[in-house]
């Protein structure tokens, strides 16, 4: 009966409020029209109240002084903190150790022969040229020094994301449990919680291994969880039905059908960590993120693209090889290439035949150093590129203009208006695309800004997320649409969007610096360029996968190409489109908090100050706010399924 009644009593609505959208819109004005009165009346001032905000800098200070007086004496340091420690600086330094014996010549041959074994030689010999330009850029060691933090924080991450995800996988409430812990972790750019494992672990690498790890390890528990979550359930019928017990059901039918799932999550953690390279460089982890760093603080551009290209090299190295691993699981007739114990015994011959010749450290006449000429460069940009350009105006006048005519605007009018009604549009925002659940949520993480006492540099961050993410979707819905609908736009992209989207978020910042100078602007392109091809991929990818059937009929209608995309592909792609919009939302969050060291200003600044002086209620509470601003923005972009017979 119950789904009889609610038919017939929406049917019994005036037309146009039967439409759910309209009927949501009229809820939500008769509730702003008794509620904005009241409102204006007691809170009529855009800034929020102060009697609504709770001070945290006395706890949290409290809290710090109590860490460090506590830090060389507590037994929960000394027993447990301490001994993770040393585990860790132990696990690296071993590591890294077994690098340098090997030699530059072991390091390259391994590479090569891993590469070769999963993608063949092609893939192999890209391989061996990417550690190769490490050496020649001067930048081997550090490499190494990267590669062997990387190799530990990997590691670690896999093991924490295969527990989390194994427990989510095969326990309904700790799905539960995890989901929101997950979620926040996510969304919590990675900048914004080095402070608190600084306060514990201090600076080094134990500390940068371990915000390595808490950042990478949710991608590898999630995509855990959906392997084991989507098993075939005949075949573990099958496997139950011969007798298995749980553990054996686990070890042959579930894991080994999820195999593809825990490659990709593999692929996505070891993206992930080496993202973090550079961002962990702030906090002590040495290799080639210190030297990208120190460049920057220096305004170094040729010496910080030294560093930046092996970190580019390394990262689509890696994410080649691991892509093929995944793919190399699909093709189980697929002839191995080359065995393990081939490819180790190779390496030890290679690295011992360097030792005798006394080759194991790269040569420094093979090196060669590009920070003068590119900063030769960089200085002929500024003289002629940064001002004075006809016409067109140079590139700090570009960044003026964006400046004044978009970021203060934004900004200014999201500062104006009262703190009740900016809630009040969350709220429609977040209900129109989801439930009232997701509403509140969203609503509620808003708020929790407000109360944090960060609400006006919240509101300058949201103005740089807000024109970042319009530039790019314009730009990405236009490059998508056009990648969709030429084969020839699609290949020429493809190498393009590979390359931008396996570059750390740091690396985006060398060369708005040297184009753009320091500012907000800087920021907001860095946070486009990165955001572009996770936009643009899944745009073109929506508009693909739209039903040819429609798009046949549409034509045996007479439709123009144009009329198809605006009245079929567009629409039948909304999905692929707002997950778009979704994703970009959140890649630019990311990169406008790390803009806070290139003049961003905002909630990035607050965290990079307190990370910079210690100070725990500044960095921590900014922490708090990003987390917070960023699960409105994913609330209020991300549509929320309802299920069936539930309304909104």
């Amino acid at each position: 009966m119950a789904t009889i009644t609610a038919p017939t009593s929406r049917a019994a609505l005036p037309g146009a409020l039967r439409h759910r959208a309209v009927g949501k819109l009229a809820l939500l004005a008769l509730a702003a029209a008794v509620l904005v009165p009241l409102l204006a009346g007691r809170w009529g001032s855009g800034s929020w109240p102060h009697a609504l905000t709770v001070g945290l800098d006395k706890p949290l200070s409290a809290a710090s002084d109590w860490v460090i007086d506590n830090r060389d004496s507590h037994p929960l340091f000394l027993y447990f903190f301490g001994y993770v420690s040393n585990a860790v600086v132990l696990s690296v330094r071993a590591v890294y150790l077994t690098l340098l014996a090997a030699g530059w010549a072991g390091v390259t041959v391994f590479g090569a022969l891993l590469a070769w074994r999963f993608a063949g030689v092609r893939l192999a010999a890209g391989t061996a040229a990417a550690f190769l330009a490490c050496g020649v850029l001067g930048m081997w060691v550090p490499t190494m020094q990267t590669l062997a933090l990387m190799v530990v924080a990997v590691l670690a991450s896999v093991l924490v994301g295969l527990l989390l995800g194994l427990a989510a996988g095969l326990s309904d409430r700790l799905d539960r449990a995890l989901r929101p812990v997950l979620d926040t972790m996510q969304v919590l750019p990675a900048f914004a919680y080095l402070l608190p494992v600084v306060l514990v672990f201090g600076i080094g690498v134990p500390a940068a291994v371990l915000a390595t790890v808490v950042y990478a390890a949710p991608p590898m528990a999630r995509l855990t969880a959906l392997g084991l979550r989507g098993a075939d359930p005949e075949v573990l019928e099958a496997v139950e039905s011969l007798g298995a017990t749980r553990r054996q059901r686990l070890l042959t039918a579930r894991i080994p059908l999820a195999r593809k799932e825990l490659l990709l999550g593999l692929n996505q953690t070891i993206m992930m960590a080496l993202s973090m390279a550079v961002i962990a460089s702030v906090i002590g982890a040495g290799g080639l993120g210190d030297r990208v760093y120190q460049a920057l603080a220096s305004v170094d551009v040729g010496a910080a693209l030294s560093a930046g290209i092996p970190i580019v090299l390394l990262a689509v190295v890696l994410d080649r090889v691991t892509a093929a691993a995944g793919q190399a699981t699909e093709a189980a007739d697929r002839p191995r290439t080359i065995g393990w114990p081939y490819a180790l015994a190779v390496t030890v011959a290679v690295a011992l035949a360097a030792r005798l010749l006394g080759r194991l450290d790269w040569p420094a006449s093979w090196s060669l150093d590009i920070a003068e000429p590119v900063n030769h460069a960089v200085d002929w940009m500024t003289a002629h590129l940064y001002s004075g350009v006809p016409v067109v105006g140079g590139t700090a006048d570009w960044a003026g203009h964006f400046t004044t005519w978009v970021l203060d605007p934004v900004r200014g009018g999201l500062q104006w208006l009262p703190w009740w009604s900016v809630l009040l549009v969350v709220a429609a925002l977040a209900w129109l695309i989801g439930t009232w659940r997701t509403a509140l949520t969203a609503v509620l993480a808003m708020a929790a800004i407000g109360v944090l006492g960060v609400w006006s540099p919240a509101l300058d961050t949201l103005s740089q997320v807000l024109a970042a993410v319009a530039v790019t979707l314009v730009l990405g819905f236009a490059t998508g649409i056009a990648a969709a609908r030429s084969d020839r736009v699609e290949r020429a992209l493809r190498p393009v969007l590979d390359v931008f989207q396996t570059m750390p978020q740091f690396v985006y910042l060398i060369p708005v610096v040297a184009l753009f100078g320091v500012g907000r602007a800087p920021a907001v392109a860095a946070a486009v360029v990165y955001a572009l091809p996770a936009v643009v991929r899944i745009t073109a990818q929506g508009l693909r996968q739209v039903d040819p059937a429609a798009l046949e009929s549409a034509r045996s209608l007479g439709a123009t190409g144009r009329q198809q995309l605006w009245q079929v592909q567009l629409p039948l792609a909304r999905r692929a489109l707002l997950l778009a919009v979704n994703q970009g939302v959140v890649l630019v969050l990311a990169v406008v908090i790390i803009g806070g060291l290139v003049g961003g200003g905002a909630l990035g600044y607050d965290v990079a100050f307190g990370l910079a002086q210690g100070d725990l209620a500044t960095g921590l509470v900014a922490g708090a706010a990003i987390v917070c601003l960023g699960l409105m923005l994913d609330r209020v972009t991300q549509p929320t399924a309802r299920r069936p017979g539930k309304g909104a």
